[in-house]
């Protein structure tokens, strides 16, 4: 019994410092991107917020994968969240000073990914060390509910501060947020260290980066899982990014319509989450998440069909609960089936995808979205999710690995016979 309380206390500990490092810097995020926007008015620049957000992520993953793997994960943690609030203290007092240039948010907004990229994996990897197997399933759905309950309020909140106090107010609260998210990691979380963390490295990181990608291509489920993630992500670009320019040119360009999507699709969120840690998915994850892509499919063609806008927001809604149900299960497979000493490099791969699919995606239906309908995008992709879903349904390797470690056959496991 003690044992239960103690990872509970953890978790709880763990999850207070997450949220309060995540909603400074949500905050900082969206103060960013609205002050470019009321500033330049500008396509172009907004283009650029979202590389210098995202390139960052997709070069330096590897590395910080490895470092996952290599180094204590709480410390690398409280480095990155240290880093972050040094790089929004420094833009803080810059601006105080009465220089404002747009490229100084630019560059304060990579600096600001290098250190999102170093904690992503860490993050990832560290929760196994502090929740038990059997319970990965739910600590994911509540750290992601508590993700989308900040995506409710950081733009709200950071839209009414800029409109009370100028910028440097709000990096002045995410250096606040961070400091109290190191301090709870510092203070009050104890967690023993791993024993790689002890030894002395024998190989290099380009050596441990190498081995990564090998222990990928070796589990051949993960290339297949991988592949699965990655199309999937690719194919939800249209609902994901390009339903507020759809409602602008549909509905009505109205401030509240654009609110309301967002707001409506974090709720769902939210929802979806608590949903999933409470009553969990079906038992295999896999399962779960296929369940989940049917369902948004069909909310992606609903999107494109939908003639009144209440019907609309319902889409947006049943599609942004989804999400935990398709989130939650993959990085719990991730963290159930991958070694520790791999963990942090397999989750880098795996942020990888995330940072660098959904760009590319924009890449190629950002302009397809000047000549052809959004509608139309939405119920294509709509329907080659529907045949993904299914197409992943009839992959019985792939399906096998949803298995919960221990339930699933051996031969999924190996190395050899995992094939997808």
């Amino acid at each position: 019994m003690e044992s239960t309380r103690d990872w509970k206390r953890d978790f709880a500990l763990f999850v207070a410092s997450q949220t309060l490092s995540l909603l400074g810097s949500s905050l900082v995020q969206y103060a960013i991107v609205w002050y470019i926007t009321l500033q330049t008015r500008s396509g172009l620049m907004m283009t650029l917020v979202i590389l210098v957000t995202f390139v960052p992520g997709f070069f330096l993953s590897p590395f910080a994968g490895v470092w996952a793997d290599r180094h204590d994960r709480k410390k690398i943690i409280m480095l990155a969240d240290g880093g972050i609030a040094l790089v929004t203290l420094a833009m803080a007092l810059v601006f105080m000073t009465g220089h404002r240039e747009i490229w100084l948010l630019l560059v304060a907004s990579a600096l600001r990914a290098v250190g999102q990229a170093m904690q992503g994996p860490a993050v990832g990897a560290f929760l196994p060390q502090i929740v038990p197997q059997d319970r990965l399933l739910r600590a994911n759905g509540i750290t992601g509910s508590m993700q989308s309950a900040i995506l409710i309020v950081s733009p709200m909140a950071s839209g009414a501060l800029l409109s009370l106090a100028p910028i440097e107010v709000i990096f002045f609260i995410d250096v606040v947020t961070a400091a109290l998210a190191i301090t709870v990691l510092l203070i009050f979380l104890r967690v023993e260290s791993r024993p790689r963390v002890l030894e002395k490295q024998a190989t290099s990181y380009f050596t441990d980066m190498a081995l990564g990608f090998r222990y990928i291509r070796d589990h051949r489920y993960l290339v297949g899982f991988f592949s699965y993630l990655g199309i999937l992500l690719f194919l939800i670009v249209p609902a994901a990014f390009l339903t507020p320019l759809q409602v602008a040119r549909t509905f009505g360009s109205d401030v509240w319509r654009l609110t309301a999507i967002e707001i409506v699709f974090s709720s769902g969120m939210m929802a979806g989450g608590l949903l999933i840690a409470v009553f969990g998915g079906f038992r295999n994850r896999m399962r779960t998440m296929v369940a989940s892509n049917l369902v948004m499919a069909a909310c992606t063609i609903a999107l494109g069909l939908a003639p009144w806008f209440w019907l609309y927001l319902a889409a947006m809604g049943v599609f942004g609960l989804m999400m935990p149900y398709f989130n939650s299960p993959s990085a719990t497979m991730i963290q159930e089936h991958v070694e520790q000493d791999f963990l942090g490099r397999v989750f880098s791969v795996f942020s990888m995808i995330q940072t660098s699919i959904m760009p590319l995606g924009m890449l190629a239906f950002g302009p397809l979205a000047d000549i052809v309908r959004i509608e139309w995008l939405l119920l294509g992709t709509g329907a080659f999710l529907m045949v993904h879903a299914l197409v992943a349904l009839g992959r019985k390797r792939l399906m096998e690995i949803g298995e919960p470690v221990g339930l699933a056959p051996e031969a999924v496991l190996s190395t050899s016979a995992a094939t997808y």
